[in-house]
């Protein structure tokens, strides 16, 4: 389930709720009881296929993903 970064605008705490994407734009309270909170953005790290192991146009020595490169992951 993913987990969605809120900022309560009354007392600035940080907190994390998990719920599913259908109810991702659901207003959330703070664990305080505040109700004006924003959601955060959130930055994702993708590893595996996307980074190619390629530098400067180039393969990278030993490949790259899990297992160095030999079975595509």
């Amino acid at each position: 389930m993913p987990r969605y970064e809120f900022r309560c605008r009354a007392c600035g705490d940080t907190f994390e709720v998990n719920r599913p994407m259908a109810e991702a734009g659901q207003p959330a309270s703070c664990p305080l009881g505040h109700v004006d909170t924003v959601r955060l953005l959130s930055t994702v790290a993708v590893t595996g296929r996307g980074g190619s192991g390629q530098v400067g146009g180039a393969s990278a020595p030993g490949g790259g993903g899990c297992c160095g490169g030999g079975c595509g992951c």
